[in-house]
């Protein structure tokens, strides 16, 4: 199974949790899965009173210029982590 593959495997693991991960855990899975998938961060940061789209945004402008590859892998750690840490 090639990197790719392993990713959406874990991509789908991710949602099959018992429990849901806090919100910094959340926001990490967001941040690796869109920069593994569309690259650097782009537009403006979300303004107002969209705190969530706002600590989105900052999470994934972290991993600017971190390869796809590197976040891929990343991700895959992370997951089984998750797992490991909720799935007992």
């Amino acid at each position: 199974m090639d990197l790719k593959e392993k990713f959406e495997q874990s991509v789908l693991h991710s949602r099959q949790l018992s429990k849901k991960p806090n919100n910094d855990e959340l926001l990490k899975l967001y941040a690796l899965y869109k920069q593994a998938t569309e690259g650097d961060v782009k537009g403006d940061r979300p303004g107002g009173f969209d705190f969530k789209g706002a600590a989105k945004f900052d999470a994934w402008l972290e991993l600017k210029q971190k390869g796809s590859s590197d976040c891929m892998e990343e991700y895959i750690l992370f997951v089984n982590d998750l797992h490991a840490k909720y799935n007992r």
